[in-house]
């Protein structure tokens, strides 16, 4: 069983806290209005009413031992940068935020996002796909325990070559592919001298607790 927090119970939020919830996780599920915490409180195992940017508040939570923390705080983009920020600084090792535009997508990265979520977009693209491709599958079953997820390459990756970072022999992990964002462009099955950038996002196919390892790194 894994631990996650959602911050903002908006629509999105609330049926994030509640799909991992229904999946067998714990989920403590925050926002500042009351109404809205008491609607999740069924759908999750603790629903808090706090200000997330309080940042002593957020801290006595204990958020870094939870293995990711949601953000999807409404459309001011200083409250989630805010927040963002304040998690990174405490220590938590996933955080996945969503962001309102790519220019806020660009400043969530530097303050500490590990993931961004364009929840409209990405539902379009799925939808339209769906409709001009309808024999492609949506998505790969993934055997339990194994993900596909797109990393943030931790500071001791950057500047080294793949064959260096030796990921399968050291995290049993594999990198499928690799997202270059300056300037952006997709790289199917990387060469071995490949040297990751800052400005790199890692395809990585692995098992949680391999891949969750790597996230952990500084």
């Amino acid at each position: 069983m894994k631990r996650f927090a959602v911050i903002g119970l908006g629509h999105f939020g609330y049926h994030a806290a509640k799909a991992l919830f229904e999946d067998g996780n714990e989920v403590v599920a925050i926002d500042t209005d009351k109404a809205k915490v008491q609607d999740i409180a069924q759908h999750c195992t603790e629903a808090i009413v706090l200000d997330a940017k309080d940042k002593e508040a957020l801290q006595a939570l204990g958020l870094e031992q939870m293995d990711g923390v949601i953000v999807s705080v409404g459309t001011k983009i200083s409250t989630s940068t805010l927040i963002c920020l304040y998690l990174q600084e405490i220590g938590v090792k996933a955080i996945l935020v969503k962001a309102l535009d790519e220019d806020h997508e660009k400043i969530l990265k530097r303050v500490g996002a590990t993931e961004i979520i364009h929840p409209e977009r990405d539902m379009a693209r799925r939808v339209a796909r769906g409709l001009s491709t309808p024999n492609v599958l949506d998505f790969i079953p993934l055997a339990k325990d194994f993900d596909l997820v797109q990393v943030v390459p931790p500071k001791e990756f950057l500047g080294k070559s793949l064959v260096e970072l030796n990921l399968r022999a050291r995290y049993n992990v594999q990198i499928i592919a690799i997202k270059e964002l300056a300037p952006e462009n997709m790289i199917l099955a990387p060469p071995a001298n490949f040297v990751v950038k800052s400005s790199d996002l890692l395809l990585m196919l692995g098992r949680s607790q391999d891949i969750n390892k790597i996230k952990a790194l500084k």
